[in-house]
């Protein structure tokens, strides 16, 4: 009887648990890890920072979730991984052994990085639900007395559909309340251009994306390394195509949501030769470790090379389709590795994206993700906004009920045109 322990229970780690109990049947032990004991379903949060939705409608208890599969849940932090003794060290002290580890952590913010950014300095982020429900705070205090706004991302970011999301959901929020008058809106990122999106673009989004701004009357900074951020004061260096300084803003702020580039959390980024420089574990093209063998990782919190170098730093998202994939990919080569053969699942970095825009959306295929790509397109239409509500309920569903089944694969696919895809 194998052991394998998921550390991280989010997108990647609860559906690796559900899907390996399901491959695998009751054979085999299985035991999950997290820092907290729910799951949060994270594309929701720009809902929660304006009041759309509630913590309780986007999270679930972890506990008794994992139990209905006979799954061990442990919610603590994990201090240390000793990949030679296959060994984690629990908050307590207490150790936990494994025979596989499979690593979904999700990633380390960043904010640091930036002088005054972030929650615990002068600006909101949705990153966690703890987070969003602190930016609704800050947002009910505004709207006692509406300012400027400024949204976006901080240099080195990667995942930038959330920032779209957020600037375009506040402004229609804003518009519900008779209220966008009074807020002059300015989105700030390292992007080289509107609709970059950490992926050199994709079909039209850069003219999609500069017309959903341009059509609110939401003014933009690309190129823009944000280098310090004051109380109601946002600094900003713009560069120009060959990174050279282009100008210097100071832009006033009364409310600001800014997105942190990422690093790899402690533990894991700790253990040397598991991960690159900014602590992202490194994998082979089974989601492998190339040192531990029985060590896997699927999600955030993998390394993967930019598309492409920009001015400003940016890295690569890391959508809910791929991770959906590697996930899978991950437990076919296990079932392998225990059955004595040779692992050759590989999952699909490809990115597939529902992004909300309040009372619209826009949706994005890029496959592969690294240009040039066989499926290449971006769409926007009401119809967006209604599938991410729909993902949305039928993910959490999927959570409490211990669901094994795919969701882009099954569903969001179909629902985009998209019968097949060469990974």
């Amino acid at each position: 009887m194998a052991h394998i322990v998921i550390l991280g229970a989010g997108i990647g780690g609860v559906p690796a648990a559900y899907e390996l109990r399901a491959t695998l049947g009751n054979g085999h032990r299985i035991t999950m890890v997290n820092t907290v004991d729910y799951f949060q379903f994270v594309p929701s949060n720009p809902w929660v920072a304006v009041g759309w939705r509630e913590r309780k409608a986007i999270t679930v208890p972890l506990a008794p979730a994992m139990r209905k599969r006979g799954i061990t849940f442990i919610a603590q932090p994990v201090t240390r991984i000793d990949p030679d003794g296959n060994r984690l060290e629990l908050e307590d002290g207490s150790p936990l052994d494994y025979d596989y580890l499979i690593i979904t952590t999700g990633p380390k913010l960043a904010f640091d990085e930036v002088p005054g950014a972030g929650p615990q300095g002068h600006t909101q982020s949705i990153c966690t639900i703890d987070h969003a429900e602190a930016a609704r705070a800050a947002y009910d205090r505004f709207l006692q007395s509406p300012g400027p706004a400024i949204v976006g991302a901080l240099p080195g970011a990667s995942c930038f559909g959330p920032a779209y999301e957020f600037a375009l959901i506040l402004s229609t929020d804003l518009q519900r309340r008779k209220l966008r008058r009074k807020v002059p809106m300015t989105y700030v990122s390292p992007e080289p251009y509107i609709g970059h999106l950490g992926l050199a673009g994709v079909g039209d989004s850069k003219t999609l994306l500069e017309s959903e701004l341009r059509s609110r009357d939401i003014r933009w900074i690309t190129n823009a390394k944000v280098t310090r951020v004051e109380e109601g004061r946002m600094f900003v260096t713009e560069m120009d195509e060959h990174g050279q300084v282009k100008k210097e803003h100071e832009l006033p702020f009364s409310y600001s949501m800014m997105l942190p580039a990422f690093r790899g959390v402690d533990p894991v980024a700790a253990v040397e030769g598991l991960c690159n420089p900014r602590g992202f574990v490194l994998v082979d093209e089974h989601q492998r470790s190339p040192k531990w063998r029985n060590i896997f990782s699927a999600g955030v919190c993998i390394a993967i090379p930019p598309v492409e170098a920009t001015p400003v730093a940016t890295g690569v998202p890391k959508t809910g389709y791929m991770i959906e994939t590697m996930v899978t990919a991950i437990v076919k080569n296990i079932q392998s590795d225990l059955a004595g053969r040779e692992a050759s699942a590989r999952g699909s970095w490809g990115a597939i994206c529902l992004a909300d825009m309040g009372n619209t959306g826009a949706a994005f295929v890029a496959l592969p993700q690294i240009p040039p790509r066989n499926v290449n397109w971006f769409k926007s239409g009401k119809w967006v906004h209604l599938a991410k509500i729909a993902f949305e309920k039928y993910f959490l569903y999927k959570v409490r009920n211990g669901s094994s089944e795919p969701i882009y694969e099954k569903y969001v696919l179909k629902a985009l045109g998209i019968e097949r895809l060469d990974r």
